[in-house]
């Protein structure tokens, strides 16, 4: 897989953590640099261990369903991103204003949004995709759109949140999709 695919999954799974991270912003104006550092990190560190445990996880069922594993990765990726487009029409009343700077609901909301990436990390373990750029690149990408989250909602209204999560949606479908057209064109 090139590294710019890479970079589109990584883009794709960042855009739940981008709108936690404005959500993060919207709730603490206050949020200096080096709290922003802390909750980045934090989301950062998640989304990039999770693709790595998907992956060892993978490996145990490879073998088994090999001719299979451009449907299962289409599969995957086609329902987390509906799932993301899904989550986007969720009323705000729905979704829980909580204090981001707590270390448990960093941890929180860290899990929550990096369990796409253990089946992203599933997916990737499946199709042979070496684990240790995809992680570098998925953190370092979460890391900097986490960034960049917090500074938007300190300075945004709440609107864009919902778009945000369709295009990370749609962006995965996509990938799913160029996975499956490659498998089925080229084997």
């Amino acid at each position: 897989m090139e590294i710019f695919t890479i970079i589109l999954i990584a883009i794709g799974l960042s855009f739940d953590t981008f709108a936690i991270s404005v959500s993060s912003g919207l709730i603490k104006k206050e949020i200096v640099f080096c709290n922003a550092v802390k909750i980045a990190f934090v989301l950062a560190f998640f989304q990039g261990l999770m693709p790595l445990l998907g992956w060892f996880a993978g490996l145990v069922i490879r073998d088994t369903i090999n001719s299979i594993d451009h449907w299962i990765a289409f599969g995957l990726l086609a329902l987390l991103g509906l799932k993301m487009i899904r989550d986007s029409f969720k009323k705000e009343t729905e979704k829980k204003e909580t204090d981001p700077l707590n270390f448990k609901v960093m941890i929180a909301m860290a899990i929550a949004t990096s369990i796409d990436a253990l089946v992203v990390g599933v997916s990737f373990s499946i199709i042979d995709i070496p684990i240790t750029l995809s992680v570098i690149i998925i953190g370092i990408v979460t890391f900097v759109i986490s960034m960049l989250g917090i500074l938007f909602g300190k300075r945004t209204a709440r609107s864009l949140g919902s778009k945000i999560e369709i295009l990370g949606g749609l962006i995965l479908i996509g990938i799913g999709t160029k996975i499956l057209i490659q498998h089925i064109c080229f084997s």
